[in-house]
């Protein structure tokens, strides 16, 4: 091969590498900022919490499943533990699976299903939780046939892994613009809640390790589903070690790859190039410097190191949406932005591995039991006290208490205000010199 052909492959290579993740990017751009508007116009709780029957999965970590049933508000009476084995909680009806019940579905699909087929439900809802989700604010849900809860990893273990969650949450702004597709492009089933009518007609019985996603998709090849993400948020754990959190990542990748079949024709190109372009995010940055490397190779030399080095900024604005989403304080945006390459990487490492080496099983992701509400308030800071009382008033005055305190960042004139509530504001300053009124009447602040 003379060389004058292998600079054109090469070419070839970089920029329609580079155009495909150029898309990507420009898909993701589209669906936040524009597709998104309107996800919040529907009623929240439009749906009482008296016709929601709640089942948690679990392998069988007992101390874990507590804390989340704990967090359930009382309003909902129905609340199930789907298990591998017998466990002893507090507040739930623990159900087993039992060891001769076959069918095709896998792992946790192996049993919603059975407990699809074998315990009654009633309710209009059901709503299902992984084993470490915990309901924060939670009063109800829009009328929907699947509704998203919002999803928030707390820190346990791994530092690296837990901004590596708060990059993929800055990522998952994108959910906001589902409602508007008929193939949602995916699901988290740690917090999603299906109308019943629907879940007895598509059921769970095929095999799959991405049992939420897949579901998602075979019901709307189905039938015209109506899908909302709910604003609230629900507080589960992000992965304890970076090893789990790759093999979690292959395992998201393996599914979509294996289950893409059942997507109309139209939609398998955007699917393939999300994952392409995730596994391929970390080495943008070379594609920049193999401008210097191989300058002969590579035409528009100067547009295709701009473009590079936009696409690659682009993975700092995931990151930047992520910290607005956890409420981190501004100044200390700058120590995740310095790691985001390092996040990016990680990341990226499981879907990689998931392209090249996909995988039919899985293994569970581990939660940690030693890590208790205390340890919890402890290693996320950003999390208001209220919030760790699950009541229905916990997201306001957190994000209050964030913006009051920054209110140069956000726009918010430099002169003291304050609004006339009958309260006086020297009774309600908090330790940065700002100040709330509660029980969501009118706020003084001092600036």
């Amino acid at each position: 091969m003379n060389s004058v052909v292998w600079e054109q492959l090469l070419s070839a290579f970089l920029w329609g590498t580079l155009v495909l993740y150029g898309v990507a990017s420009v898909w993701w751009l589209v669906q936040v900022f524009v597709l998104s508007s309107g996800w919040q116009d529907t009623d929240q709780t439009e749906v009482g919490l008296d016709n929601i029957q709640v089942r948690i999965l679990t392998v069988a970590a007992e101390e874990t499943v507590q804390l989340t049933v704990n967090s359930i508000p009382e309003g909902i009476s129905e609340v199930l533990v789907i298990a591998e084995e017998d466990l002893d909680i507090t507040g739930a009806d623990v159900y087993a699976v039992p060891d001769e019940f076959d069918c095709a579905a896998q792992r946790k699909g192996r049993a919603i299903e059975w407990a699809r087929q074998n315990i009654p439900c009633e309710e209009e809802y059901v709503l299902y939780l992984d084993e470490d989700s915990l309901l924060s604010g939670f009063s109800g849900l829009p009328a929907a046939d699947i509704v998203q809860l919002s999803e928030h990893p707390l820190r346990t273990h791994s530092r690296l892994s837990y901004v590596c969650e708060i990059f993929r949450i800055g990522f998952q702004f994108e959910q906001r613009a589902f409602h508007r597709m008929a193939y949602p492009a995916y699901a988290w089933g740690g917090a999603v809640a299906i109308r019943h009518e629907l879940e007895n007609q598509i059921t769970w019985n095929v095999p799959s390790i991405t049992e939420d996603t897949t579901f998602i998709w075979r019901a709307a090849a189905h039938t015209d589903i109506d899908y909302r993400l709910a604003t609230v948020k629900t507080r589960n754990q992000a992965p304890p070690t970076l090893s789990s959190l790759i093999k979690q990542r292959r395992r998201w990748v393996s599914g979509t790859i294996q289950d893409r079949n059942l997507l109309p024709r139209r939609y398998q190109p955007i699917i393939l190039s999300r994952i392409i372009t995730w596994a391929l995010s970390p080495v943008i940055p070379f594609f920049g410097i193999a401008i210097f490397v191989f300058p002969e190779a590579i035409p528009s030399s100067q547009a295709y190191l701009l473009l590079s080095v936009l696409l690659f900024g682009i993975v700092f604005l995931f990151m930047i949406f992520g910290l607005i989403e956890y409420r981190k304080y501004p100044e200390a945006w700058w120590a995740y932005l310095v790691v985001t390459p390092l996040a990016v990487l990680i990341h990226s490492l499981g879907a990689l591995w998931g392209i090249i080496q996909p995988v039919d099983d899985f293994e569970v992701t581990q939660k940690t039991t030693a890590v208790d509400t205390e340890t919890l308030k402890q290693r996320n800071p950003e999390l208001s006290e209220r919030e760790f009382e699950f009541d229905d008033e916990a997201e306001g005055p957190s994000d209050r208490d964030w913006l009051l305190r920054y209110p140069r960042f956000f726009g918010v004139g430099l002169n003291t205000v304050c609004l006339s509530t009958g309260v006086d504001p020297k009774n309600t300053i908090d330790s940065a010199g700002s100040s709330y009124c509660a029980d969501n009447q009118n706020c003084c602040w001092y600036s």
